[in-house]
Parts: structure tokens; C-alpha cells; sequence
């Protein structure tokens, strides 16, 4: 009991400092610290699996133009994908949503509106999630359950709408960066290939995420990333599979 006691107190301080209120969460990793009772589920970052296995996912709020050709490179290398889609984006492109689907992707929840979810309250968050899901379900005839934040924002008021909603929240392990301007083919591949972290450290590969968005130099680097991780030996799955491999600690 003094132990416990000795706990809270330490977590309480910590907040105090911090200007935190009871009710806040750390994250470090793909781990999570309460302090208080408020429990909920931390993002995925990567998943510790024993094959060699990569989740490659698309967040989509725009480049519908990009979604066909992408689709055509995924099924030449026999590679699955997971597609988080916003709902406003879903609801113009039902049919290219029925495609995806159809080619054995999945599809997943980005939200509605592509807003910043650290400045919505919960309530906010949960009508983006919920929105879309409505969408996706009438669309494809499926529930989604993986969330991507937009803008990768993992506060406390995002991730507990998804929490309560009964979804994991997903963010990444490579982020290809494809969305800003001065990511050209070679870059976009070294970051998926050729990882470092900024301590230069190559992060391990097998349970990565990989996070990319529907962008010309995108599609141009696609087929590279493929062929190279392949010949490494890497094959590539949906988060749902990603997340069927799961092994403990």
C-alpha cells in the first residue's frame, strides 16, 4: 500500500510540475503511464511480431488521382495496404473506395474533416471518428477499427475518443515525409529502406509502420520500395494482420 501510495504521489508531482492535470498521459513508445484512473489504449507505433512483415498505410484526404496507379503497383508486387480514409474524402469517392476494398486493402478510419485533433474535445473527436465510420461502413459494408490522426497528433482528448470508441489509434515507425515539397524518389526511399533515426540509429524494420500519402513522387517510389524490401525478405500485410502476428514481450 505504501508503495502505491508512493506511486501516485510521484505521478501527481511529476504533473504538478509540468502544469498537468491528473487526468494526463505519457507516452513513450508504444507504452503508456497513467496518472489517476484514466486508462486508455496508446497508439501503435510498430508491433513486435517474429516474421518479417511490413504495414504499409496510406492516410487519404486528397490525391485520388494517385489511388489507381498505387493500386496497380500494390498488385503487381502482391503487397496489401491499409488505406485511412477521411470521411469527407470517402463520401466523394465511393467508388474508388469500393476498389480498394475490392483489391484486398483495407480500409480504416481518418477521421471526417481532417482537423487538428489536440485542439477538439473528446466529444469533437469521437463525431470526426464516428462520422467517417458511418461512411466507410455504408460504402464497403465494414466496421473500421484502426484510427490514423490526422497530422499524426496523439493528446489525450484524440486518442481517448478513439479509446472509447473501441479503436487503435495508429501512427507510424518510417514516415516516408512524401507530403512536403523537397521529398523527391530517393528520399522517400531512404526513408523506408534506409532508415535512421536522429541519433543515426537504423530502427528495426520487421512490425514497422509505414506511413504514405496518394503523391506523385509517391507512386514513382513505390515499385523501388517494394523490390528492395522484398529482396531483404520482407512481405507486406494490413494492420489487421500486422496486428493477428503480435507476440509478447
Amino acid at each position: 500500500m505504501f508503495i502505491l501510495l508512493a506511486k501516485k504521489k510521484f505521478y501527481a508531482a511529476i504533473a504538478a510540475i509540468l502544469g498537468l492535470t491528473m487526468g494526463t498521459i505519457f507516452f513513450m513508445g508504444t507504452r503508456t503511464i497513467t496518472v489517476g484512473q484514466n486508462n486508455i489504449q496508446a497508439p501503435l507505433e510498430k508491433v513486435n511480431v517474429a516474421q518479417n512483415v511490413i504495414a504499409l498505410t496510406v492516410n487519404v484526404d486528397w490525391g485520388e488521382e494517385q489511388i489507381p496507379k498505387m493500386l496497380e503497383i500494390l498488385e503487381k508486387d502482391q503487397a496489401k495496404a491499409t488505406f485511412f480514409l477521411t470521411g469527407r474524402w470517402a463520401d466523394k469517392n465511393s467508388e474508388l473506395v469500393k476498389e480498394i476494398a475490392a483489391k484486398g486493402h483495407e480500409i480504416e478510419n481518418h477521421g471526417y474533416s481532417h482537423p487538428h485533433p489536440d485542439q477538439l474535445s473528446v466529444e469533437g473527436n469521437n463525431q470526426e471518428i464516428m462520422k467517417t465510420e458511418k461512411i466507410i461502413e455504408r460504402t464497403i459494408g465494414k466496421k473500421t477499427t484502426f484510427y490514423a490522426p490526422p497530422y499524426g497528433e496523439k493528446g489525450e482528448s484524440g486518442v481517448r475518443a478513439a479509446s472509447e470508441a473501441g479503436y487503435t489509434t495508429v501512427l507510424w515507425t518510417l514516415d516516408t515525409v512524401d507530403w512536403q515539397p523537397a521529398s523527391n524518389v530517393d528520399l522517400i526511399v531512404q526513408r523506408v529502406v534506409n532508415p535512421k533515426t536522429r541519433f543515426g540509429v537504423k530502427p528495426e524494420k520487421k512490425g514497422a509502420i509505414v506511413l504514405m500519402h496518394p503523391k506523385p513522387n509517391t507512386v514513382l517510389a513505390l515499385p523501388i520500395i517494394l523490390e528492395k524490401l522484398k529482396q531483404e525478405g520482407f512481405s507486406f500485410v494490413t494492420m489487421e494482420e500486422l496486428l493477428s502476428l503480435k507476440i509478447d514481450n
